[in-house]
């Protein structure tokens, strides 16, 4: 092997080449590319932390409509209490009413069975001293008489 100058020329050459790379070129390429793989990094990250951040929203949510359905059949269920509390009243409300309806109407109906019982003396009274005069073939003074029709109506 012949070593000659053009061969140590270009080894000088190269090893300048190569320190002048390493020198300014290397370093914004590195940091260039350790930037672009820190901004990977980061957005990897953030892409976790935006997976775990919707799974603990997607839980949250579950758990709030849980809640709300819980709460929605707490709120059905008070108004079928509500609703069958108000019917129940209504019910006796209106037996109480019924009752009070018959009372009146019996006390009515009684009134009224005792006028017709206190008419019904005086015709009978009427009709016996018509048929008493009848057969008595005289009239009788109801004046006169009055103790003794009183008497009848009483017993009738």
């Amino acid at each position: 092997m012949n070593l000659n100058m053009t061969f140590f020329g270009q080894m000088l050459s190269f090893a300048i080449l190569v320190w002048f790379t390493m020198k300014f070129i290397w370093p914004p390429l590195n940091a260039a590319l350790e930037e672009r793989q820190k901004k990977i990094a980061d957005g990897l990250a953030a892409a976790d932390r935006a997976r775990k951040e919707l799974a603990d929203a997607d839980a949250r949510v579950a758990e709030e409509i849980k809640g709300a359905r819980v709460e929605a059949g707490a709120i059905i269920e008070r108004a079928h209490q509500q609703a069958n509390a108000i019917v129940e009243k209504a019910k006796q409300d209106a037996i109480v009413e019924a009752t009070k309806q018959k009372a009146i109407a019996a006390a009515e109906i009684e009134s009224m069975a005792h006028k017709a019982r206190e008419e019904l003396r005086g015709k009978v009274a009427s009709l016996a001293v018509a048929g008493a005069e009848k057969i008595l073939h005289r009239e009788i003074d109801a004046g006169a008489h009055k103790a003794l029709i009183d008497e009848l109506v009483a017993e009738i």
